[in-house]
């Protein structure tokens, strides 16, 4: 779209209008809402639980966990930057989001998912030396180089959305701009623009590409290789202490699968609520099994969150 066929005034910054889910009857939107605020709320209170503690317990000052608490605080950033403002828009019926602020939560969102990303594939890595080469376990992964390759997840992956941010940013808009979704997502908003979306749209392709494909690709090399050593393990109780140990990020990986899902459906002929259905879902979906996953199947958190909870009760323990 030509740019000059814009309404928006030079003196004055866009206000960006969110639709919301357009199939969504207005009398869905207080159960739907209420849904959004439970799992929101399971987010908050399981990464903040696992947080503390890993914090708190000495047993769990190890490679492993100080990655874990870089995934909650990642799902609690991330979550929290996208669904109060789904709960503003079907709670309160604010659906307006100012230039500015429409522009900070596509960086956010984009930039923390980048971040989520790569630390997985930093979990996967961790996982491969731990089974892999357990003998070099101690020399590979000191505390430099934890903080190290955690430091590199989160700088590369909020470096990455910057230049397809401001691009987006001097585009030409109108004076009120419909966004068709739940909160302000980079190719809804470029697709919204009157200037030329090409570029914009390849851009994000490619960014999905190496925040999905590429990570996802170094996640199933990391585990093809541990698959390989678990299979060589003679005994029975270690292979199955080291399928136990790898089965919950296995889960988690379907984190690819959604940024895949959520982005390359763009370039394909699809019904716009599942466009939306697909971001809604990753925002909320992927912290809510990461905090499940990583409580309830995780025997040393549990034990720790039990010990914080109960702290003068022998009768409990963190063992099944």
């Amino acid at each position: 779209m030509d740019a000059t066929a814009c309404n928006g005034s030079k003196d004055s910054s866009p206000i960006f209008y969110l639709v919301g889910i357009p199939s969504l009857q207005e009398f869905l939107f207080l159960p739907v809402s209420f849904i959004f605020l439970f799992f929101y709320l399971l987010i908050l209170v399981g990464n903040t639980l696992i947080l503390v503690a890993v914090v708190a317990e000495p047993r769990l000052h190890k490679p492993m966990y100080f990655f874990l608490i870089n995934l909650s605080a990642l799902d609690i950033l991330f979550t929290t930057s996208t669904v109060l403002k789904m709960l503003s828009l079907l709670f309160l019926r604010d659906h307006y989001l100012g230039f500015s602020a429409c522009f900070l939560q596509m960086y956010l969102f984009h930039g923390l998912n980048c971040s989520e990303a790569f630390i997985l594939v930093v979990m996967a890595y961790d996982h491969y030396v731990a089974i892999c080469r357990p003998l070099h376990y101690l020399v590979l992964m000191t505390p430099q180089t934890n903080a190290a390759l955690a430091a590199s997840a989160w700088l590369t992956a909020l470096l990455l959305p910057i230049p397809a941010a401001l691009q987006t940013f001097h585009m030409a808009f109108n004076n009120t701009v419909h966004i068709y979704h739940c909160f302000c997502d980079h190719l809804v908003a470029v697709q919204a623009s009157c200037s030329d979306t090409t570029p914009q749209t390849s851009m994000g392709f490619c960014i999905a590409v190496v925040v999905s494909f590429l990570p996802l690709l170094l996640v199933l090399v990391s585990y093809a290789h541990i698959l390989a050593s678990v299979l060589r393990i003679s005994s029975r109780e270690g292979r199955s202490k080291a399928f136990s140990t790898c089965s919950s990020h296995l889960l988690v990986g379907t984190y690819y699968s959604f940024i895949a899902i959520a982005y390359v459906a763009y370039r394909a002929d699809l019904p716009l609520d599942f466009h939306i259905m697909g971001n809604v879902v990753h925002a909320i979906l992927t912290p809510v099994l990461n905090a499940l996953i990583y409580t309830l199947r995780n025997k040393d958190v549990k034990a720790a969150i039990t010990k914080i909870t109960y702290p003068q009760d022998p009768g409990h323990s963190g063992d099944p």
